[in-house]
């Protein structure tokens, strides 16, 4: 067993996940500080393509930077700090970030081509993560329980509320967590999972 040995030192034992997190957090006091002008302008995605507009691409991928208020950040960063370290330890910060980066984009294309709301939050990476760190010791030609469960119980609650009137873009989460699947998928059918 380990000594401790006082005073112990913070470590940044995950960096992706903090910098994502930290990021997050200034981009909402800044939000503040504007008058709310800041999220909406550069870190939400909306419905349709503006093809000749340079921040359209930007914010089809910086909208998971973006939140509505700190309940909405704290709520998507609850589960993206405790999953998120494992995940990068396991996959690496290298891959970790192409994982969100491709989960962001295709959240932010499909919403843009087929619904008339905005799009903005973290939510589809934390379910993206959900999702994966199912497959965290997945072998091929298996289908972890954890997997099949997580399933039944996160994307199929999301698809029922999907028909509910809130702020909330549970397609996000759905597509999230489809990504997480494929990624789960994908790197487990590889020998030694990497």
């Amino acid at each position: 067993m380990g000594k401790f040995r006082f005073p112990l030192r913070p470590t940044y034992n995950s960096p992706v996940i903090l910098t994502f997190a930290l990021a997050a957090c200034v981009i909402m006091a800044a939000d503040g500080l504007s008058g709310g002008r800041l999220t909406p302008n550069l870190f939400a995605t909306y419905p349709g393509f503006q093809w000749t507009s340079p921040l359209f691409y930007v914010r089809l991928i910086s909208h998971v930077l973006g939140h509505k208020n700190w309940a909405h950040v704290t709520a998507n960063f609850s589960v993206i700090l405790l999953i998120g370290p494992i995940l990068e330890e396991k996959y690496g910060s290298a891959r970790l970030i192409k994982m969100m980066l491709i989960t962001a984009l295709v959240t932010g294309v499909l919403n843009a081509a087929f619904f008339t709301t905005g799009l903005l939050g973290a939510s589809g990476l934390a379910f993206m993560m959900i999702l994966l760190a199912s497959f965290t010791n997945h072998k091929e030609g298996e289908i972890p329980l954890t997997f099949v469960l997580v399933v039944v119980l996160f994307l199929a609650k999301e698809a029922v509320q999907a028909f509910s009137q809130d702020d909330i873009s549970q397609f996000a989460h759905i597509i999230g967590g489809i990504c997480g699947s494929l990624f789960g998928f994908l790197r487990g059918s590889r020998k030694g999972g990497r």
